[in-house]
């Protein structure tokens, strides 16, 4: 049986408050709202459809997600990249009808399609093959280079701490980023061919995190942190759990023990597919947040939270097809999350980014509808530009 943590009658808080309180399950005033972005071609249809032009697709002022209403939260800086990053020009190496090849700096080749859906480019060769390759890399990643030093935590805690928003600090990324730059097949392979190689990849970026995060977190208070990976897909993890574990996970549990000795204990990693089999990898590690829980491909909000109470924090996992569909099928997606919203430690949102088959009415009704579950006061859902005249 649910609590419910959402009293409508409970005085206005600040964003930060209710953040706070939410992913405690303390009671709050109403629910948080938000969501996790658009693919370039859905900003496109919904601009035929209604949406004006201008805004930008991530959070954020002037973005879309402002338009409708999306609570908003901060990041502390903290550079977890390559320093200096490769420069140079992108040379097109071909160009055909709708795509062409492209050679970027660090020695990607890539294919990018010109026409119809552009988001996610073809890799043709990774930057990344063996030992020589990677030191261009590592030299690039040096916890103590200058460019890192550049930011005045001082000075920015003072901005920060009185903050009525949320905060956050990036944790980085362990295999996700890795994968990135060997390839997802090559990476598959390397890891029994020349582990070693790999195993110093990821103690290289976790030694970066943790420089970074010292600096940043003596002076600012931060009330979450978050990473990503992006390492699973229908059928699972890319690499197998008990590996995970072995070669990753030691280096997770460092990053997080840090944030928790610093009070931050809302963490959370963005990772696509079915992550079924690395949640209790990652609730061991102290990562309690699982973002953004993508439905169809078999992860469940609903299932995880039975399984592991209020071990475990939740962000989306609203079923990105079902706003396609109708009316009636939007609002029966939202019913299934109803009481996780009740029990608190669940912010509720789209589980990726909207796709272009979902009409811009579709979108405004979900909003709307979201809002209502989430105990917004009528007022409220008046005052959000995106929903006017509904």
């Amino acid at each position: 049986m649910y609590q419910i943590v959402i009293d409508t009658t409970k005085p206005r808080l600040t964003h930060r408050e209710r953040f706070r309180r939410l992913m405690h399950f303390q009671t709050v005033d109403r629910g948080v709202h938000w969501e996790f972005g658009y693919l370039t071609e859905t900003v496109e249809r919904w601009q035929k459809e209604g949406l004006p032009e201008g805004f930008r697709r991530y959070e954020g002022r002037g973005s879309i997600e402002e338009y409708f209403g999306v609570d908003p939260y901060t990041w502390v800086p903290c550079d977890h990249g390559l320093q200096p990053p490769f420069s140079g020009e992108v040379k097109v190496l071909k160009e055909e009808e709708g795509k062409r090849i492209e050679q970027h700096p660090d020695g990607t080749i890539m294919e990018v399609k010109t026409k119809g859906i552009k988001t996610i480019p073809h890799y043709i060769k990774m930057p990344i093959a063996g030992w020589d390759d990677w030191k261009r890399f590592k030299e690039r990643l040096h916890p103590d280079s200058p460019e890192r030093k550049r930011f005045d935590y001082r000075r920015l805690n003072e901005e920060f701490r009185h903050a009525s928003i949320p905060v956050g600090i990036s944790m980085g990324s362990f295999f996700g980023i890795p994968r990135n730059w060997i390839g997802f097949e090559q990476i598959s392979l390397m890891l029994y061919d020349d582990r070693g190689l790999v195993e110093d990849i990821i103690e290289t970026l976790t030694c970066l995190y943790e420089a970074n995060l010292r600096r940043a977190l003596r002076e600012v208070e931060v009330d979450f942190a978050g990473g990503w990976e992006d390492i699973c897909f229908r059928s699972g993890p890319m690499i197998n759990p008990a590996m995970f574990r072995e070669l990753v996970a030691p280096r997770v549990k460092r990053v997080c023990t840090l944030l928790r000795q610093h009070g931050v204990d809302i963490i959370w990693t963005d990772c696509d597919g079915n992550i079924n089999d690395l949640v209790p990898i990652w609730l061991e590690c102290g990562l309690n947040c699982m973002f953004p829980v993508e439905v169809h491909a078999g992860s469940d909000p609903v299932e995880l939270r039975k399984r592991y109470g209020h071990n475990i924090l939740l962000r989306g996992g609203i079923n990105k097809r079902a706003l396609s569909q109708g009316k009636r099928e939007i609002l029966k997606e939202l019913k299934r999350v109803e009481g996780l919203v009740a029990d608190g430690g669940y912010i509720p949102g789209v589980d990726h980014r909207v796709h272009q088959d979902v009409s811009y009415d579709n979108y405004r009704y979900y909003i709307r509808e979201k809002l209502v579950m989430l105990g917004w006061l009528k007022e409220e859902i008046e005052a959000v530009e995106g929903l006017a005249g509904m």
